[in-house]
């Protein structure tokens, strides 16, 4: 079997996501730190990538103090606790190839410290060395401790209510590398 290693590209790899409550919905981007994929003749089984959570940015929000006063919230405790937890990881733990470039792709989601299994769809292409992964990763958000506005928790919250899952649309470019990479 012959083994392949990609190293991500961060500054040509991203997360734009969305989170929704009963008004309305929020957007914005956040960062892929690094990572690796790894493919077995030609064929994805594994890899992980690590997630920025200090670098979330809100898109849809264009006055300076609101932006600020939202993407302040989404680092606090209430959801995302960047400053205790800068990181959050996505481990591929098994990869079934569905068609010609689509995977049914497994793993485990660890954000806040907390771990939960994943399940989604991502399509793969190969362009000479580089590899390109797309997917859509749909989180809920009450599984890693971030009950904020929460039906699931609180009761009565009217229009102020927020949707327990965001989703996560994920793109990577990835390098093809020689040696073994450092984790």
């Amino acid at each position: 079997m012959k083994s392949k290693k990609f190293k991500i590209v961060p500054a040509q790899s991203n997360i734009d996501w969305i989170g929704r409550k009963i008004t309305s919905a929020h957007n914005g981007t956040i960062a892929i730190k690094k990572g690796t994929l790894v493919l077995n003749d030609g064929k994805l089984t594994g890899g992980k990538f690590v997630i920025d959570t200090a670098s979330i940015k809100i898109l849809d929000i264009t006055d300076p103090a609101t932006n600020a006063q939202f993407a302040g919230h989404l680092a606090s405790d209430d959801f995302f606790a960047s400053e205790k937890y800068p990181e959050a990881l996505f481990v591929i733990t098994s990869a079934e190839q569905k068609g010609k470039d689509i995977y049914t792709i497994a793993g485990d989601l660890t954000i806040k410290g907390i771990t939960h299994p994943i399940i989604f769809n991502a399509k793969l292409n190969m362009i000479d060395n580089t590899l390109i992964a797309s997917g859509k990763i749909i989180v809920d958000r009450t599984r890693y401790e971030m009950k904020f506005r929460s039906g699931n928790f609180f009761q009565n919250l009217g229009d102020t209510l927020i949707y327990n899952d965001f989703d996560l649309n994920v793109s990577i470019t990835a390098k093809a590398i020689s040696e073994p990479v450092p984790d």
